[in-house]
């Protein structure tokens, strides 16, 4: 599907309407499930539930759509959907230490036990799109203190948190945490800007290769990247970093941080198929291609980075690419895999990529002048 505009103020106006009139409605009314009132973790692309577990970042993120289209202006309604996830979230998903389990069944009926930090980091998302979406409630920055509290006894020895599982020092649970303490800076008290300051400063003397620029994913307990098979360099996470960054850096008027933003999105374009116009997933640390698909999320920080980097043409080219994963049976669903051959995968549409999109979208609208 060839995409249906030529600049950036028309490709916010057509994302606009998308999420509008087709997402929205489509994942608060079929992404919701009846029985248990939990989001769903997939909708086929024809628009309807497909009953899979339910990962608590799913849960989250949804919340933090919802929130963030009421606070967007999109309409009230949505403040109302995100509440109501966020009840039936808690009350399925919290363990009596504060944090919140990892997985469970469409009933709330726990499938995994364990709370991964990556999952800790949408928790505090989506509680600090709810308090910006509605102040009124009290205790909402109390709850999230208690969340960053529980991480704590995680703290690694030279800085940052140790994760559940195969890759306990990475950069991805970090990345999500900083996005989180960012959110709250403007909400909340000063542990927040605190925890903003720390990652942002491990990210630039740890996580990014000082060679080459690069954010590496892996690494050992000293926070040296790993290498070989465990040198994975994401073109996604390149810009999804740049963003970040880039967005601190202005807070701090910090000039080393907005280079390294620069680089970072540089080093991500590297990773962009001139021919698909899709950033692919994985490149090795010589920036030759490791996985030629291209899944819809990086396609969503491209357009991120490009737009508060200010790069009007990079960014009209990530929302003509982006806007494929989106030609869909059910207007307001999308694809998830595009192939190196050009084909995408037939597969159900997962929730936790409204998160992206909407986070893109608004970036979009906010540098392209107002919503139509």
């Amino acid at each position: 599907m060839p995409a249906p505009f030529d600049t950036l103020a028309a490709a916010a106006a057509w994302y606009d309407a998308w999420l509008r009139e087709a997402a929205l409605p489509l994942w608060a009314g079929a992404g919701v499930d009846p029985a248990g009132g939990l989001f769903q973790e997939t909708l086929s692309v024809a628009g309807l539930p497909v009953e899979a577990p339910r990962r608590a970042r799913a849960q989250a993120r949804q919340v933090f759509v919802f929130a963030s289209a009421a606070k967007a202006g999109y309409g009230d309604r949505w403040l109302a959907t995100a509440k109501t996830g966020w009840a039936r979230f808690v009350k399925a998903y919290r363990r009596p230490d504060g944090l919140f389990i990892n997985r469970a069944a469409g009933d709330g009926a726990p499938l995994d036990g364990e709370a991964d930090n990556y999952e800790q980091a949408f928790v505090l998302l989506a509680m600090a799109a709810l308090r910006a979406a509605d102040p009124e409630p009290a205790g909402m920055e109390d709850e999230a203190l208690a969340v960053l509290a529980a991480l704590q006894d995680r703290r690694a020895a030279g800085g940052g948190f140790r994760e559940n599982g195969a890759h306990p020092y990475q950069a991805n649970c970090h990345m999500h945490l900083f996005e989180s303490a960012l959110a709250w800076e403007p909400l909340g008290g000063p542990v927040w800007a605190g925890l903003s300051d720390e990652l942002a400063a491990l990210a630039m003397t740890r996580f990014i290769d000082p060679d080459s620029g690069a954010l590496r994913e892996f690494f050992d307990a000293d926070w040296r990247a790993l290498r070989g098979e465990g040198g994975l360099v994401e073109p996604g996470h390149q810009f999804e970093w740049a963003w970040l960054l880039e967005r601190w850096g202005r807070l701090r008027g910090e000039p080393t941080a907005l280079a390294a933003a620069r680089r970072l999105f540089e080093n991500g374009l590297r990773g962009v198929d001139a021919d698909r116009e899709v950033a692919v997933n994985a490149l090795w640390d010589d920036f030759s291609v490791r996985d030629g698909a291209a899944r819809l999320w990086p396609q969503t920080e491209h357009l991120k980075a490009a737009v508060v980097l200010g790069d009007a043409g990079q960014g009209l080219r990530a929302a003509r690419g982006l806007a494929q994963y989106l030609d869909t049976p059910a207007r307001g669903a999308w694809r998830d895999k595009l192939g190196p051959d050009g084909r995408f995968v037939e597969e159900p549409a997962p929730a936790t990529s409204f998160y992206h999109l909407m986070v893109a979208i608004l970036e979009l609208a906010a540098h392209a002048g107002p919503r139509a």
